[in-house]
């Protein structure tokens, strides 16, 4: 079985607990990657977990931890 290489906006909603206004907003400041294929937006499995990493590094820097 393959792993999937891309989301829908729904699934990537589901995937980050977030909403459909704050995932548009992410991917308008340039935070979250997608792509279109024909008139769908979708999210790329890589830039799913490269938000997450940049959300952790984020919360260590205010943390002061050590990233």
């Amino acid at each position: 079985m393959l792993d999937r290489h891309l989301y829908r906006i729904t699934e990537a909603m589901r995937l980050l607990s977030m909403s459909r206004s704050v995932i548009y907003e992410q991917i308008r400041a340039g935070r979250l990657l997608s792509v279109k294929q024909g008139r769908a937006r979708l999210i790329p499995a890589q830039a799913i977990t490269a938000y997450v990493q940049l959300l952790i590094n984020e919360t260590e820097g205010v943390n002061g931890q050590a990233a």
